[in-house]
């Protein structure tokens, strides 16, 4: 998911993504133990979509809205 998509979403809506791409992720890391995940690259994208979402979070927390 795009920043500019995550921006628009507000705070309380941002948690509950933050909380499903988490349990999302537990679920792509025991698959890739297990040897079923298909895409290894969606634990990447999940990583980084998760660190979007955590930024976005923090940039609010300080009041420093970035418009891009």
């Amino acid at each position: 998911m795009k920043a500019s998509e995550l921006r628009k979403l507000t705070n309380e809506e941002l948690k509950e993504k933050l909380v499903e791409l988490k349990k999302k992720l537990m679920e792509l890391r025991f698959k890739n133990a297990i040897g079923s995940l298909e895409k290894p690259s969606d634990i990447k994208a999940t990583k980084k979509t998760i660190a979007r979402i955590l930024t976005i979070l923090r940039e609010r927390e300080l009041g420093k809205e970035v418009n891009r």
